[in-house]
Formats: structure tokens, C-alpha cells, sequence
């Protein structure tokens, strides 16, 4: 796989004459996928445009996720309409089958919008076309309200509102508590939840991986590729290319990084790739590998000779060397990154920098409502350690626990 390749850039096409349905080749660099058919109602089909997420919508999401994706627009009247879905469905399941890039026989049926965004008889129209027409090769359904449509496919349910996880041999049903409708996974939607959707999508792909028979990548692979152009290589470019049309980077202690590509873009050159230290170095503690997802335990290290703004922010190199436990949580939509959320200890920088002092003032009462006496103040030995975090992280028998507890207040000259 060539990862300095340049962005996808198949794209979607209208089948027919109606405007009803539009294929989406993948978005993926390898190029290829198993098949999706989504049905949408009319009252969708605006909402990307009033979107301020980086979330696109799900055709081309599901695209990214190297998935062909046929979706088909329903207005009022369709949706009732026995023949027109039937046809419709047909045509678009063909359109997949035309596609080279379309790997499999079987397609999955992801239905979105509640039964309310459609008319009466949607319902009992879609489950009479599922059971009758034998050609519409579906191995799996998703749907975002109660849809009685078939009892032959294993279905995947996200409900909005409270309720509790139920699974059965065909059916598995997720609630979302705070998603007040269907649109929560609708970019643009007033209902949308960007973190909900996310969490949606993740157990989504789970369900479809599991029943399409992919697609499916190495996610170490790609993560250990990114990281290589980022650090070994130190090539902007490159590392952009391992990422989605519009990724971000989080972060979190210093809240720096870069919200989609041109940010990160700049971000990387001005203030990441080429400004951490000739000895940087990442040694791997645990690495969690999920669906989607890849969550590392590292210690980062480096000698303070430049400043690292992304990481210490307005700080002039000390010359001390650091070892920072960190955290990295990173989303992979398809073969490529969307996402990096990243954390550490910001208060262990600072005391191996010798930047934090051991007390500090504490400028309360104390738990029995005790005041310091005149002429006193409060201060309080501040619960940090340096690189004994890194330490207790790689070997935990290296360090003793609990020391902390010991921690006192302890009452001072106010000068």
C-alpha cells in the first residue's frame, strides 16, 4: 500500500433519471469493499449542509469506511409505495453489483430516520418488500427506530432515549439516553450528538464487520505507519495522506493539535513534526486493539533542547531530559486515521522541569473549618511526582504505592 498516496477521489454517482439514488464508490485507499444500501427519508437530505462537524454524512462516511454505499432518498409518497421501493431497491443493489469496487454478494440495509420521518405504511411496506422479492441479497439490517421488517436478518437497533441493552440470537438493541431522536447520527441535525454518533457507529461497524465479512485492516499497521511518517520519517505530507479527508488532532492538558485537514496540516508543520528533539523516543507500554480504535500506553521521551510548544506551551528549553507516561486513543475510519485524541500528566512535565513547586498556598479552610492563625497561611504539598510516574507506568513494582497519602497541610509564615 502506497501511503503517500493522494486522497480518494471516486465519486458519487446518480443512478436513473429519478435522483433517487446516488452510489458512492469507497473512499479508502485500498479502494474495495462489501456493499451498503441506505434508505433515507426526503426531510435528510439537507442537513450536511447546516453541519459544523467534521462528521460527514453517512454516505460518505461509510464510503471512508471502505464500504460501496448505495443510498436511496425517500419522499412521503415513496415511502408508502410497494413497486417504487421495490424498484428502487433493485436498482440500486444492481448499481453496487456494476461496481468493480464492490467485493461481496451480499449487501447490508441500514435504515435511518424514525417512522414518523416517513409515511404510515413505510413500516409494513418495507417489511412486505423485504420478505417477497428474493433478489435483494441483504445479510444484515440496521435501523435507528423500532422497525418490525424482517425476521430473517440479524438486526442491529439503536434507539434513542433511556433504556437497556437487549440481545437475542438475531436481534441486539442499544439505547442512548441522551439522543432525542434518530437524528443524533445525522450531522447537521438539530438532534445530533457528535460523541453519541460516534459510539453508535463504532458498535455499527462491529455488527456489519461481523455479518459482510469485512472490510477489515490492520489497524497496528496503519497506526505504526502514521507514527513513522510523524516521527522516523518526519514527512507532513506523508503523515496527512495516512488520514481522512478532514481528521483532528486533540491534545487535551495543552489543547493544542488541529481541527480538520488544513489546521492539522499546519499544525504539523508549524509546531509538531519539526519541533520535537533530535532524541525523541516512544516506547510502547500496552496497545488495545479494537474495531475501530487502537489505544496505546507509551512513555514519550525527549531532552528539552527546543521548545515544544504543542506539549509545554511558552516554556524556553531547560536542557532536562523527560519521561512522560502518555495516553493515545486513536479512531481509524477504514485504512486511515480520523482521529487522535492524546493525554498526559501535565503536572509530571512540569516537575521534572523543576517548574512546580513541592508546596503551594491553600487559600481555604481547613475540613474542620480551621483558620490559618494571623500572620500564617495554608500550604498544601502538591500531589504530583516526576519520573517516577514513567517508572510505576513500565515496571509498577518500581515505585511504592500510595505515598501520597501521607500528604499534609502545613501551616507557614504569610510573607
Amino acid at each position: 500500500m502506497d501511503m503517500a498516496a493522494e486522497l480518494p477521489s471516486a465519486k458519487p454517482v446518480q443512478l436513473g433519471d429519478t435522483g433517487k439514488i446516488v452510489v458512492q464508490p469507497p473512499l479508502s485507499r485500498c479502494g474495495q469493499g462489501p456493499g451498503l444500501l441506505l434508505l433515507r427519508p426526503a426531510i435528510y437530505a439537507g442537513y450536511q449542509q447546516q453541519s459544523t462537524s467534521l462528521d460527514p454524512e453517512p454516505l460518505q462516511k461509510w464510503a471512508e469506511e471502505s464500504f460501496a454505499v448505495a443510498q436511496i432518498t425517500l419522499d412521503t409518497g415513496l415511502s408508502g409505495d410497494k413497486a417504487a421501493i421495490q424498484n428502487l431497491m433493485q436498482e440500486a443493489q444492481d448499481g453496487l453489483t456494476a461496481l468493480p469496487e464492490c467485493t461481496q454478494g451480499q449487501f447490508g440495509l441500514l435504515v435511518f430516520g424514525s417512522k414518523t420521518d416517513y409515511t404510515s405504511q413505510f413500516e409494513a411496506t418495507l417489511r412486505e418488500v423485504l420478505a417477497n422479492h428474493e433478489n435483494l441479497k441483504f445479510a444484515a439490517l440496521l435501523s435507528f427506530d423500532s422497525l418490525d421488517i424482517s425476521n430473517k436478518l440479524p438486526q442491529l437497533l439503536h434507539a434513542s432515549g433511556p433504556g437497556k441493552l437487549s440481545q437475542t440470537d438475531s436481534q441486539i438493541q442499544y439505547h442512548y439516553a441522551d439522543a432525542s431522536s434518530p437524528g443524533f447520527v445525522i450531522p447537521g441535525h438539530p438532534d445530533f450528538q457528535y460523541a453519541t454518533a460516534g459510539v453508535s457507529h463504532t458498535r455499527s461497524l462491529t455488527f456489519l464487520k461481523k455479518h459482510l465479512g469485512g472490510p477489515n485492516f490492520d489497524l497496528e499497521k496503519i497506526w505504526d505507519e502514521h507514527t513513522y511518517f510523524e516521527f522516523g520519517d518526519r514527512s507532513v505530507e506523508k503523515t496527512m495522506a495516512t488520514m481522512v479527508q478532514e481528521p483532528y488532532v486533540n491534545h487535551i492538558p495543552t489543547l493544542t493539535g488541529g481541527i480538520g485537514r488544513a489546521r492539522l496540516s499546519h499544525f504539523y508543520l508549524h509546531h509538531f513534526i519539526f519541533n520535537n528533539p533530535d532524541d525523541t523516543g516512544l516506547d510502547l507500554v500496552s496497545r488495545t486493539v479494537g474495531i475501530d480504535r487502537v489505544v496505546d500506553e507509551f512513555i514519550f521521551s525527549f531532552t528539552h533542547v527546543k521548545q515544544v510548544d504543542w506539549l509545554i506551551p511558552g516554556i524556553p528549553p531547560t536542557g532536562k531530559h523527560l519521561r512522560i507516561p502518555f495516553t493515545s486513543v486513536v479512531n481509524i475510519r477504514g485504512d486511515r486515521l480520523y482521529h487522535e485524541h492524546i493525554a498526559w500528566d501535565q503536572a509530571t512535565v512540569l516537575v521534572q522541569l523543576g517548574l512546580l513547586p513541592e508546596y503551594l498556598p491553600f487559600p481555604y479552610a481547613l475540613a474542620d473549618g480551621t483558620l490559618p492563625a494571623p500572620g500564617k497561611r495554608f500550604e498544601y504539598r502538591v500531589p504530583a511526582a516526576g519520573v517516577e510516574t514513567a517508572d510505576k507506568l513500565q515496571n509498577g513494582d518500581d515505585v511504592p504505592s500510595n505515598g501520597m497519602f501521607e500528604y499534609k497541610i502545613r501551616e507557614v509564615d504569610d510573607r
